[in-house]
Parts: structure tokens; C-alpha cells; sequence
């Protein structure tokens, strides 16, 4: 199946003309060549990245991320709103390792960002749900610069998975914006002390209606956990703010915060060092995931697994020694 050829693929420069002409059409089919498995695609998707690689890196990259029921698809999409009446083009990415079987929500989030979807300006699109983490993640990366060269210049990278997907959008992205809701007090106990480090900016959404004196109130304990932190290498002290994504509110603060970030980060030389240190943690996943797929893809070695796990439940060897011996046959294969 590895080996199968789509009929309806073009050359690789068709694609790479098209992404930098800015076709939404051959974007799309150029990133779902990025996101396919076959061989062939593989050697391709690899031709037009490089090619491409030069016109790409010219935007602000922000990584979204929220507990459930904050409203990240209606903040996502007041925001995307408000960029594109700035004069700004906006790619939404979606990463989301989480689900095997549904394979995440970007379909649901683009219906219901339907205004921002309809504007040619901004360009929704899910990243491919694959077996491990790091393989969504290099693919989004890849998108991302796709969609760089496209003239996106701000990107959108959106969690919709829990754990370890922040992580993941954190190492790609230039700012990190933490959406929470009200009633800081009780939620507090349960924030991972990992996403509230890796945080630059805290918004309170739904900061309306009944929720406005609560939301001023969970603003001021954020603030006060936030004092906890270490300064970040960035120079960057972590805002909270308040927004409400239904009545439009705090939404133009959300952006004048990152603009901020930017002018710092730039002016200290972080914002390059950060680039360049997410471009060498990228070859670095690469790397893992190709030696992956090369050893799991291999046929010998999963006749030799499916061995090994029944050698293992008798008890005739231990799982670390089916560890060595196996790895030291994928070595030997060479």
C-alpha cells in the first residue's frame, strides 16, 4: 500500500508554484500530501517543503490551548476576526494526538467558526491525527511553513487534545496564550504547573454577564500564582487579562499583548534564538519518528515482536531483555 501512486498527483513545482501564489486549493492539496504515509507522497512532500522553506518564517506564530468549555473555537474565531480587519492573514492549525477513533473536533470547530471560515483571509485546517505525538506534530510544523509561504502571516496553532499536546504546540510556536474560565480559587488546585510556566499570556474568557466580578477576581489569583514563576529566559512577564469572545471584549488586548511580546522578544535576540532552537528540536523528532517507522515498518521485526509478547507472558524472558535482544536484531539487519 506503501508503494501506491495517486493518479490525481501533480508535479512537485505545480504544488510549490501554487503555495506561493497563494491558491487555497493547491494548499490544501499540497498539506494533505505532507500529512499522507505513502512513499511516494513522502519523496514529494519532502521536495516542496524544501523548496518552499526559503519564503516561509516571516509570520507570528501563537499557540492556543484552554481547559474544556472555555470557548476556544468562538475566542479563536473573534480573534481570527478581529487580525483579518486588521490586514492580517490567518491560518487556524489543529493539533490533536488525542483521539484515534473520532479523530479530534476541527471539523466541529470549523462549523462553528463559519464567519471566519468564509473570509479569504484566514484558512481553518485540522492537522492529521497520527500514532504518536511527535509524528502530529512534525506534520503541523510542515503546515505551518506551507502555510507561511502561502502568506499567512499569523498562525493560529490550536490544542484540542489534553497532556502532552501543549508541550508539543508550546515547541512551535513564538507565544503561548492559556485560556481559563472563572473561579480561579477551586481551578487553580488543578492547573498542571507546566502550562501555567510555559504560559505568556492568561486570558479569562466568558468575562460577562453574571461572570464579569468573578472573572475580575480570578484575574487578580492568576496574577498572584503567576508571581510564583521564575522570570522566563524570553524577558517576558506573563499578562492576565479578561475577554469576552460573544460581546467582542478584551479581544484587540489579546493582540497588543503579542505585539509587545514580539518588540521584546526581537529587540533581545530571543525571538531568533527560540526559532533556532525549535528548528534543531525538530530534526531531532524527525529523526526519532523515521527510526519508528523503520523499525516497526520492518517485517522481520514484527514476526519477531509477535514472539517476544508471547515469550514474554509465558515468562521465558523478561521484557527488558526483549528489549536488547530485539533492538540488537534491527542493528545487526544493517
Amino acid at each position: 500500500m506503501k508503494n501506491y501512486k495517486p493518479k490525481n498527483r501533480l508535479v512537485a513545482q505545480a504544488y510549490i508554484d501554487g503555495v506561493l501564489d497563494g491558491d487555497r486549493v493547491l494548499l490544501s492539496r499540497a498539506i494533505t500530501i505532507i500529512e499522507s504515509n505513502l512513499d511516494s507522497d513522502k519523496i514529494l512532500a519532502k521536495e516542496i517543503v524544501q523548496s518552499i522553506l526559503p519564503s516561509s518564517g516571516k509570520s507570528i506564530r501563537i499557540g492556543i490551548t484552554g481547559v474544556p468549555g472555555v470557548g476556544k473555537s468562538t475566542f479563536i474565531e473573534a480573534f481570527g476576526l478581529y487580525l483579518v480587519k486588521q490586514g492580517h492573514k490567518v491560518a487556524i492549525l489543529s493539533i490533536d494526538p488525542s483521539s484515534q477513533r473520532t479523530k479530534g473536533s476541527i471539523l466541529g470547530d470549523k462549523t462553528r467558526m463559519e464567519e471566519l471560515a468564509n473570509l479569504e483571509e484566514a484558512y481553518i485546517r485540522p492537522s492529521s491525527s497520527g500514532d504518536t505525538l511527535g509524528g502530529v506534530a512534525n506534520k503541523t510544523g510542515e503546515t505551518m511553513l506551507l502555510c507561511e509561504a502561502a502568506g499567512y502571516d499569523v498562525i493560529l496553532i490550536e490544542t484540542v487534545g489534553v497532556g502532552q499536546s501543549e508541550t508539543a504546540v508550546h515547541g512551535m510556536t513564538d507565544f503561548f496564550l492559556l485560556l481559563m474560565l472563572s473561579g480561579a480559587g477551586d481551578e487553580l488546585q488543578g492547573i498542571k504547573k507546566g502550562i501555567m510556566e510555559m504560559a505568556d499570556m492568561l486570558v479569562i474568557n466568558k468575562a460577562d454577564g453574571d461572570n464579569i466580578t468573578n472573572s475580575k477576581i480570578a484575574k487578580r489569583q492568576y496574577q498572584n500564582a503567576l508571581h510564583i514563576f521564575p522570570l522566563s529566559e524570553s524577558g517576558w512577564s506573563p499578562v492576565v487579562s479578561t475577554a469576552s469572545s460573544t460581546n467582542n471584549i478584551g479581544i484587540s488586548n489579546v493582540w497588543d499583548e503579542v505585539s509587545k511580546y514580539k518588540t521584546l522578544v526581537e529587540a533581545n535576540g530571543y525571538f531568533v534564538k527560540n526559532r533556532n532552537h525549535q528548528q534543531i528540536k525538530w530534526m531531532y523528532n524527525n529523526i526519532n519518528e523515521e527510526l519508528k517507522q523503520m523499525f516497526y515498518g520492518s517485517k522481520r521485526i514484527t514476526s519477531e515482536l509477535a514472539q517476544l509478547e508471547k515469550d514474554i507472558v509465558s515468562s521465558e524472558i523478561s521484557p527488558v531483555k526483549a528489549a536488547l535482544q530485539i533492538i540488537e536484531k534491527f542493528k545487526n539487519s544493517f
